[in-house]
């Protein structure tokens, strides 16, 4: 299966698929900050990339489709997607999301949690529709909140559940 992955920070993810998912290749990386972390790594696994600093999705659905990538993959993609960009991938486009949706969709969802009293948090990989973090569930995983957590410990750990969850959400979107 041919990837196509959108990131718009560090880019942890986006390294972990590329050296993961080895049944599938990374044809293109989209980021939408010129000097973020997810450009480094793409340059150092040889992985084609670009900037769109302006959120211009039809040049995003141009390249795409250009590069005739089978799944997009929402890598720390901070923008919310139009419906038009939606519908040039129908049923192609997952996101990973630091909560255990339903529970705290959009922005500072680990701060929320963490905040909420909750004895879990989580991280969820979903189909991506209009509705902001709404999607089919393909992978959640849950994990304790320790009493001697901080933001940060939080974080970390639920960085690493995102590293194994999302690539069985890609191999489980491969054989569907």
């Amino acid at each position: 299966m041919r990837l196509g992955v959108m990131c718009s920070g560090k880019g942890s993810n986006f390294e972990n698929i590329v050296r993961t998912c080895k049944d599938h290749e990374v044809v293109l990386m989209i980021h939408n900050k010129e000097k973020c972390g997810a450009a480094k790594r793409a340059d150092k696994l040889g992985i084609p990339h670009c900037c769109i600093k302006m959120v211009n999705e039809d040049q995003i659905i141009q390249l795409f489709k250009a590069w005739r990538v089978d799944l997009i993959v929402l890598a720390g993609w901070m923008r919310v997607l139009s419906k038009d960009f939606i519908d040039a991938f129908p049923d192609q486009i997952i996101n990973i999301h630091p909560s255990l949706l339903p529970k705290y969709k959009g922005l500072h969802a680990i701060e929320q949690t963490f905040e909420s009293n909750d004895t879990l948090a989580g991280c969820t990989v979903h189909m991506v529709t209009e509705e902001l973090d709404s999607g089919r569930i393909l992978e959640q995983s849950a994990i304790p909140i320790e009493v001697d957590d901080t933001i940060e410990s939080l974080t970390k750990r639920i960085h690493r559940e995102e590293y194994r969850i999302l690539p069985l959400a890609i191999d489980r979107y491969a054989k569907s």
